[in-house]
């Protein structure tokens, strides 16, 4: 079977939703399907350099391939003519191909190529179809969807949900579709086995609280800040690392640097920025609790990665993983106010017991229901489903 990734960019500043591709195919290969990666240069918005990569040649890696294609001149977009002239050539070489993000004009557009060749294919939103998402510029996504996604949503062999309670809120302009739930795995890079602490300055003594995702409006910190400002007013020990940035928001991410640089919290806090590689893993080891305290997130890859290596998880009701972490007591839910998380917190820092064995809990739930290998082969089942041709007998002819 010959499968088709479709995304618009896998470069790390675009966080895990889009990494995620990376490691789905690599554990779809190992299970024997040969998997194409189509994707851009892009490597952020107007002003970054685009990724140094060869273009328009298929390139091996960990047992797939990954084609780059040029990204147009307004790189915030994402778009690549290129890339779609390929898929409109190539199609017939493959089986099905699984499409990552709407409302991105180089999917939009893959998947309408995708349809009038007569390939199938599955949709992954990545949260776009949260209702909360699209009151984000909605007059541009009511017209973006009439005329591009209802389409693609209709002409789609499956919409790949992350969670029960995205496929359970999401929109869909009035089309009836086949939802695939399947969540998402987790592949952490090997640990630097460094001291992570003295690395980036951050106290021995004191209690450490994570925060690393993509510094946005959406990821709760107008809840967070105030929340950890209490505590500090309570004189609880702690130290707050902030790991992140926005590209792509480079002013709302200088907003929060200076809501905390004049707050009691800046005493309390280690800004690192982004990270990548064995200081991510270290951090994430390191840490005693976790923290993502979204306005709305479809899965939170950040959050499965903190888990998997047994760090435990405070994070909002509007994470969508949220009832299997309450379920296995792998972390701490609150709901989207500053009390509510408040009281978590307090209620987390004050039993470092009570931390370890959810965080066992969170490494176990983790490895049981996060593991690329168990859910790739979950989707092969899938896409052998979609991609088998229908089959039906001449006239006057019964089936075996």
């Amino acid at each position: 079977m010959r499968i088709l990734q479709i995304v618009p960019s896998i470069s790390l500043v675009y966080g895990g939703p889009s990494q995620m591709v990376v490691g789905l195919s690599e554990a779809l290969a190992k299970a024997g399907v040969e998997v194409t990666i189509l994707t851009t240069d892009s490597n952020g918005d107007t002003g970054q350099t685009p990724l140094d990569v060869p273009l328009n040649v298929p390139i091996a890696q960990d047992g797939y391939e990954i084609c780059y294609f040029r990204c147009s001149p307004f790189r915030r977009y994402k778009f690549s003519l290129d890339l779609l002239k390929w898929l409109s050539r190539h199609h017939q070489d493959y089986d099905l191909a699984h499409i990552h993000a709407l409302f991105s004009p180089v999917s939009s557009a893959a998947a309408r190529v995708a349809r009038s060749h007569h390939l199938p294919y599955i949709l992954r939103p990545l949260g776009t179809l949260d209702p909360a998402d699209l009151q984000k510029k909605r007059l541009l996504k009511t017209l973006y969807a009439a005329f591009l996604e209802r389409p693609n949503l209709a002409g789609a062999a499956a919409i790949h949900f992350t969670s029960d309670q995205e496929a359970k809120v999401s929109e869909r302009f009035g089309v009836v579709t086949r939802d695939l739930v399947l969540p998402l795995g987790v592949k952490l890079p090997k640990p630097a086995a460094t001291d992570i602490r003295a690395k980036f300055g951050i106290p021995a003594l004191r209690p450490m609280l994570l925060f690393m995702s993509r510094i946005d409006p959406k990821k709760g910190l107008d809840l967070l800040i105030p929340a950890l400002e209490t505590l500090i007013a309570e004189d609880q020990e702690f130290q707050f690392v902030l790991a992140g940035g926005n590209p792509q928001n480079p002013d709302y991410e200088t907003k929060i640097r200076d809501r905390i640089r004049h707050s009691p919290l800046n005493a309390h806090t280690t800004i690192v920025g982004f990270i990548t590689g064995g200081d991510k893993a270290d951090l994430l080891n390191a840490a005693d609790l976790f923290v993502l305290p979204s306005h709305y997130e479809n899965f939170g890859i950040a959050v499965a990665e903190a888990m998997s290596v047994g760090t435990p998880v405070v994070v909002s009701d509007q994470v969508h993983i949220w009832k299997g972490i309450q379920q296995a007591e792998a972390g701490w839910i609150n709901a989207c106010n500053v009390s509510s998380l408040t009281d978590a917190l307090r209620l987390a820092l004050s039993d470092p017991h009570e931390q370890q064995r959810r965080g066992t809990n969170a490494h176990r739930y983790a490895h049981e229901n996060f593991s690329w290998d168990a859910i790739a082969h979950q989707l092969i089942r899938e896409y052998e489903h979609i991609a088998k041709p229908t089959l039906t007998p001449p006239e006057g002819q019964k089936e075996p």
